[in-house]
């Protein structure tokens, strides 16, 4: 269908894809993983649609150009730098979220006009910490969240709830409230699609919070998969 579609209505639609595209820069293991569940639920929550390296599989694909190509279709950026501890023989930095943070800076700053209009919230442990490391982006606004879940739905929320697009779907408190009663029925949303908990990947969870969110809004959810046919 989409080949039949004129450059303007390509163009239309790319628009309607990328104005609610939220790109998740953050660390993807089991350490992490109870902040990045509660961010992507925030940004579904929020009347947002989370993007991440996550949402496909596909071995032909650099990393690289995957992370490139969604940061490219996203409007909305949440970056968390918290995680740049050393690990490993010899101990050596993880660098791949401020890399990341730099190529969404770097598309903001040098990319084509509509590249221009990029935002994003950073997240650290502590306010000032990145100075430590990253030196070069003093001067931003930088959320701390201390890994406390509650503190990061409050301040993710309230940077949504002021954005053009979204819906207001409270504060941060009810958020949360929210959030646990997914969590706590999980294991029943995810038996109805005949898989356990720790077997969702990504796109079944995004999915699983767009399904449930729309029952909660009684609305249409936002899309989950991106609008690949028409880049």
């Amino acid at each position: 269908m989409a080949q039949n579609l004129t450059k303007a209505q390509r163009s239309i639609l790319k628009r309607a894809a990328t104005a609610l595209d939220v790109f998740i820069n953050c660390p993807f293991d089991a350490e992490y993983k109870a902040i990045f569940n509660a961010i992507v639920y925030t940004v579904v929550r929020s009347g947002y649609r989370a993007r991440c390296a996550l949402e496909t599989d596909d071995a032909a694909e650099n990393r690289f150009g995957k992370i490139i190509k969604i940061i490219s279709e996203c409007r909305y950026g949440v970056h968390d730098i918290s995680r740049t501890e050393v690990s490993g023989n010899p101990p050596l930095p993880r660098f791949n979220m401020p890399l990341e943070l730099g190529l969404w800076f770097g598309a903001h700053h040098l990319g084509r006009d509509d590249q221009a209009g990029k935002k994003c919230i950073v997240f650290d442990r502590e306010q000032y910490r990145y100075l430590r490391f990253i030196s070069d982006i003093s001067g931003q606004d930088i959320h701390s969240h201390d890994g406390d879940i509650p503190k990061l739905i409050s301040e993710l929320s309230a940077w949504l709830r002021h954005l053009p697009g979204g819906v207001h779907a409270g504060g941060g408190q009810a958020i949360l409230g929210e959030y646990e009663t997914f969590r706590s029925l999980l294991p029943v949303l995810s038996g109805q699609k005949n898989m356990a908990p720790d077997e969702l990947l990504f796109a079944d969870f995004n999915l699983m919070i767009t399904e449930y969110v729309a029952s909660l809004t009684e609305e249409t959810p936002a899309p989950v998969d991106p609008v690949v046919a028409v880049a």
